[in-house]
């Protein structure tokens, strides 16, 4: 919604937007209750989703959190923290383009440099299933595309 209103802002300026310019704005009010919803019960069970994904995570591949002697599971929490929370907002706005632009070419640059794909392909697979759980499916599908969104940008090449 951002992104699309920074578009029109744009590109009408200095005259009147069309009705196929608008289209956009009855489209998000139609499910923004639902949006609303969805961002009100993804930032109440956030802990919830991170301490199940944790679990999940190492009793599959518990290396996946570690590097040589190094545990990262800290580091780990912080950064699945930073992208949950861009991409509930990005639920909220249906924006995924401004999570894209402003989070996740930045992150995917640092993912690659530190070879960890492998780790982002399994944490935003599992969050998929673990946040399935906790959703309807109409929240379901308002969230998963983003998820989809952060799994083939940062875990591209993990499996």
């Amino acid at each position: 919604m951002l992104s699309q209103m920074q578009r029109l802002s744009f590109n009408v300026e200095g005259r009147y937007a069309t009705d196929e310019e608008l289209r956009f704005i009855p489209e998000y009010l139609k499910t923004y209750e639902l949006r609303l919803q969805t961002y009100q019960k993804l930032q109440e069970i956030e802990q919830l989703v991170i301490k199940q994904l944790l679990e999940k995570i190492q009793a599959q591949d518990p290396s996946v959190l570690r590097s040589d002697t190094t545990d990262l599971t800290s580091k780990w929490k912080r950064d699945t923290l930073l992208v949950w929370r861009y991409s509930v907002a990005a639920v909220l706005m249906d924006d995924a383009d401004t999570l894209r632009d402003r989070l996740l070419l930045w992150f995917e640059t640092i993912v690659r440099a530190f070879n960890i794909q492998k780790a982002c392909y399994t944490t935003y697979t599992g969050m998929q299933d673990v946040v399935k759980q906790h959703l309807t499916p109409q929240q379901y599908s308002l969230f998963f595309p983003i998820l989809d969104l952060n799994r083939r940008s940062l875990g591209n090449g993990g499996q």
